[in-house]
């Protein structure tokens, strides 16, 4: 039976060199944790359309894209234009440009939420600013999240996003748990955790704690949690329920944007009263925004006296708001349409292969993205995905990889719109063989 950990090994010297030099400079040999696995990260050389090849010159199919934002795929030649052109004429001004009113522009047109916006340089950025803007609006201290979520590193986002669930409360009462050993005592004490599409329990919850909630995050499409969308009744009963007591709606679509041209708040109809945008608004530089009403948006406006200020030596760059406004034009709703058609037809297959093999999987899927979890109960939360088989996941994951496709460890994937047929058959054909070879050692529990 094979082992994918050894084949990886066998397969891999290049990484596994660079990763030797690496640990001498970056804790870990990265610089970025979600590209760590065991027992050595892939170190990627280069990537065009839907394939990238790592520092060995093996070709795989890139079925994360960068964990959702490279939607037009690698090196596509209109933002590779973008990018040059824009390089030639200088990459950051201590001045406005006007790229980024023309960005600004197209998302305050497409998005459903937005009179207003701004950017930043990550989703990390854009949740922090998000929440801070709800807590001077409302004059309140806590953000209510969901269990699960995922909202950044920032202290305030780094709560119960993967609690030890012995640890975090039942499932109808859940306890807010630090994520890490930095998380601040007085940010676990501002967080009101909601279990998710659970309306009923979410409502009892933020009504005990009415006056103090300036706002409720969450993402509609749990992405990096597990692709989980939120049920209609969810998140309709979220919005009556933010009006009435006067707290702030927002919606993270860093991920979920790519599912619709407005993002998953135009494919429910509920409009929030923030958004916070990444991944592909930057068309493969590093660009989020946040944005929403006009009234808590000036909030920011310099002209006004008591206003918030928002630094950033790089936010809007010229350079990020080219590759980001080529991107986000060649999205059109027919782009978008197709992309998904696709999204549920991989969906399907995956089903079809899993049940083939009679090994029980949850294939969670929204539009262009989807989510394995080995599991025989659906996922509906993240107690679901706390209880999945992670020793079949880390081994499909890896075995995956060295049948030449990448996604991530914990699962993840989407689509890029350079993925034809033959691409789709290569994923579903590479998942059939990982399975099978797998299949034995799982069922002898080795």
């Amino acid at each position: 039976m094979a082992d994918p950990e050894l084949e990886y090994r066998r397969t891999t010297p290049g990484s596994r060199a660079l990763h030797e030099k690496a640990v001498a400079a970056m804790p870990g040999g990265t610089t970025r944790t979600t590209t760590y696995f065991d027992p050595y990260p892939l170190y990627i050389d280069r990537g065009e359309g839907s394939r990238v090849w790592d520092v060995d010159g093996t070709e795989r199919l890139d079925m994360l894209g960068n964990y959702t934002a490279m939607i037009l795929g690698h090196a596509h030649p209109k933002v590779v234009d973008a990018i040059r052109r824009q390089a030639g004429r200088g990459t950051a001004f201590a001045a406005a440009n006007p790229l980024e009113v023309e960005l600004a522009t197209l998302l305050c047109g497409r998005v459903p939420s937005l009179d207003a916006v701004r950017f930043c340089n990550s989703g990390t950025e854009a949740t922090m600013f998000a929440m801070r803007l709800a807590r001077a609006f409302t004059g309140r201290s806590k953000i209510a999240r969901i269990e699960g979520g995922y909202h950044g590193t920032h202290d305030l986002a780094e709560v119960s996003t993967h609690p030890d669930v012995a640890e975090a409360g039942p499932a109808d009462a859940p306890v807010a748990r630090p994520d890490s050993i930095g998380t601040p005592r007085w940010a676990i004490e501002q967080t009101v955790v909601l279990p998710f599409n659970n309306p009923d329990t979410a409502e009892a919850i933020l009504r005990r704690h009415s006056s103090e909630v300036a706002a409720v995050i969450l993402e509609p499409v749990i992405g990096a949690g597990g692709v989980i969308a939120a049920t209609p009744e969810f998140l309709r009963r979220l919005r009556a329920l933010t009006r009435e007591l006067g707290m702030l709606l927002i919606f993270d679509e860093v991920i979920s944007l790519r599912i619709a041209p407005g993002g998953a708040q135009e494919m429910y109809g509920v409009i929030p009263d923030l958004t916070t945008m990444g991944k592909i608004i930057g068309g493969g530089l590093p660009v989020a925004a946040f944005g929403g009403r006009a009234d808590v948006m000036e909030m920011l406006d310099p002209r006004r006296e008591g206003s918030i200020a928002q630094g950033g030596t790089y936010n809007g760059n010229p350079l990020g708001m080219a590759a980001g406004l080529a991107t986000m034009t060649e999205l059109t709703p027919d782009v978008y349409q197709e992309l998904n058609r696709k999204g549920e037809r991989v969906a399907e297959l995956l089903r079809e292969v899993f049940a083939s093999h009679r090994v029980p999987v949850q294939v969670n899927s929204v539009g262009s993205l989807f989510a394995l979890h080995f599991s025989e109960r659906p996922v509906v939360d993240y107690r679901g995905v706390a209880s999945s088989d992670k020793k079949r996941m880390r081994d499909f994951f890896l075995a995956l990889v060295n049948h030449g496709v990448l996604m991530a460890p914990r699962g993840m994937g989407s689509l890029s719109t350079p993925m034809d047929e033959g691409d789709i058959d290569q994923f579903i054909d590479a998942v059939d063989a990982t399975v099978a070879e797998q299949r034995p050692r799982w069922l002898d529990g080795t």
